[in-house]
């Protein structure tokens, strides 16, 4: 966000949901995520949720600080206060390929399970993390920004039309998209991600190694895919 961005213009992000960002934390690429685990949502089978998933936070914002980052904080805490780990924190500012390099990156590290950003999803020219996350989604959640912005109403009316909350899965991660405000970072952490977070961790995560690679299925020795066994078909069956 550039430094012209003032509160009333941070409220059309979503009625008072700012921006911002923040930089630091390893770049150590690598896929796989070592809290990845297994479920079948559609049946509600939640034995493999992830009881504790590490949180990769990313501030956009072009006038704040690691020092001055209050949603950021936010998004921290809360995650700490769950029994969760913040495997690290940036802030990056408000331009396309450093809001889509620094998901990216993150998403694909081995010791993040959860990245979450906050700030830049409203109306304003420098408003770019939806668009600049889009295309790394190899799936939308469609529902998260729904259930934001209709949770949101409450607050501040019809205004939450002006915000693009968004979330999805980039690399088996599970990514979430939240406006700057600190309202808005309690409202979306406290009330949708934190609920979820360990279930869609081990969705996302199914059928992923320890390298973030799709597993290939079990084969017999003529190259066939094996049959689960009747255990397996008796649980799926469930």
């Amino acid at each position: 966000m550039s430094d012209r961005h003032t509160h009333e213009d941070d409220a059309d992000e979503a009625g008072g949901h700012d921006h911002h960002h923040e930089d630091g934390g390893g770049h150590d690429d690598g896929g796989g995520h070592h809290h990845h685990h297994d479920d079948d949502g559609e049946h509600g089978h939640h034995h493999h949720d992830a009881e504790s998933v590490a949180v990769a936070i990313v501030t956009v914002s072009s006038s704040r600080s690691l020092d001055e980052d209050p949603s950021g904080d936010l998004v921290a805490a809360a995650f700490e206060d769950a029994g969760h780990e913040v495997a690290l924190r940036e802030l990056v500012p408000d331009e396309y390929d450093s809001v889509q390099g620094a998901v990216d990156r993150l998403a694909r590290r081995k010791d993040t399970d959860v990245v979450v950003t906050n700030g830049g999803t409203g109306v304003t020219p420098d408003d770019v993390t939806p668009e600049a996350v889009a295309g790394l989604f190899a799936k939308t959640l469609p529902g998260f920004g729904e259930l934001f912005r209709r949770r949101s109403e409450a607050e501040i009316g019809t205004r939450t039309i002006g915000s693009r909350a968004t979330a999805g899965i980039v690399s088996a991660t599970p990514v979430f998209c939240l406006p700057g405000s600190e309202n808005a970072v309690r409202l979306g952490v406290d009330e949708i991600i934190l609920p979820e977070v360990g279930h869609l961790v081990g969705l996302a995560g199914r059928g992923v190694d320890e390298k973030g690679e799709e597993e290939e299925p079990d084969t017999d020795e003529k190259g066939e895919e094996e049959e689960p066994d009747a255990d397996e078909k008796s649980e799926e069956s469930t």
